[in-house]
């Protein structure tokens, strides 16, 4: 009778079975020596630096003022330059987008980025002003704008996306996408970056939300808890591989209302004040000012 392997013998061959690469196929990821690697604690610091910047006094610190806010975001703005620029940086080099020639000329076309994401943030604060006033007079529940702000987890989730959505448009990869996962792991709230919404959006409750990468959303839009702006199954190309970033998600127009736990799959427009009820499945075009109920 053989005798039973040791534990060496046993996490020996286990040591060689998982480093074998010719199995791995899309799992391994050959690291070069010295480039960055994306950050998941970084990349949180950067979303708390973003909020404390476009929230002043909500989140960051606490003791701001008229006098000592500009101190304050000032600060907080190079800490953030800083920071993100390492993690373009990283993104770049992880994803072999950044071939640029050698590490010096990335880090400086990470700063340039990030230089330009801080520049947009005046405006993106715009925007999350009209989706804050959007939550509180669409939410009776709400007793002021600082309980929208503080407590609201659609602002915690739009605050990441309209940020990440900003990097996506600079053309940073993966980092972006890293950033609304996180604010899907913290809210529930799960919003690509490369989708366009426009302003006074509001999510009431927020959990379970889905919308695609390429779903357009106009203005003065309400989602309910549970909806679902997704695709229906992707074309393949002539190998048999699913073809990549076709328009394939739907185009909600302005002012429309959806209820909660709605289907809305495919290339299909959801027209102007239209009403989508709860629980409805969708997979038709849906005229302006239509009411769509589950029958």
């Amino acid at each position: 009778m053989n005798a039973p392997e040791s534990y060496t013998q046993i996490l020996s061959k286990a040591v060689e079975a998982l480093s074998d690469t010719s199995e791995m196929k899309g799992l391994f990821h050959q690291h070069r020596h010295g480039d960055p690697l994306p950050s998941g604690p970084v990349l949180e610091e950067i979303i708390g630096l973003c909020r404390a910047v476009l929230f002043p006094g909500y989140y960051g610190k606490s003791a701001l003022n008229s006098v000592t806010v500009k101190y304050h975001i000032g600060m907080e703005l190079e800490r953030l330059f800083s920071l993100l620029t390492s993690q373009i940086e990283a993104g770049l080099c992880f994803s072999r987008e950044a071939e640029i020639g050698h590490c010096g000329d990335c880090h400086e076309y990470a700063s340039s980025l990030s230089a330009l994401l801080i520049s947009r943030l005046a405006d993106v604060r715009r925007i999350l002003a009209t989706d804050v006033e959007a939550a509180y007079l669409g939410d009776p529940a709400a007793q002021s704008y600082g309980e929208v702000i503080s407590c609201y987890p659609a602002i915690r989730a739009l605050t990441c996306y309209r940020v990440a959505h900003e990097l996506n448009r600079l053309g940073v990869p993966l980092i972006p996408r890293i950033i609304t996962e996180m604010a899907h792991s913290e809210t529930g709230i799960d919003i690509h970056p490369a989708a366009e919404i426009g302003h006074h959006f509001t999510i009431d409750h927020g959990t379970g939300i889905v919308i695609g990468a390429t779903c357009i959303i106009g203005n003065n839009v309400k989602l309910y808890q549970g909806v679902t702006l997704g695709a229906k199954s992707f074309p393949l190309d002539a190998n048999g591989n699913p073809i990549k970033n076709n328009p394939r998600h739907p185009i909600i127009c302005d002012n429309v209302i959806i209820y909660s736990n709605a289907t809305i799959l495919g290339r299909v427009t959801i027209g102007r004040d239209a009403v989508i009820g709860a629980n409805v499945w969708l997979t038709r075009d849906v005229g302006p000012g239509e009411r769509v109920t589950k029958d």
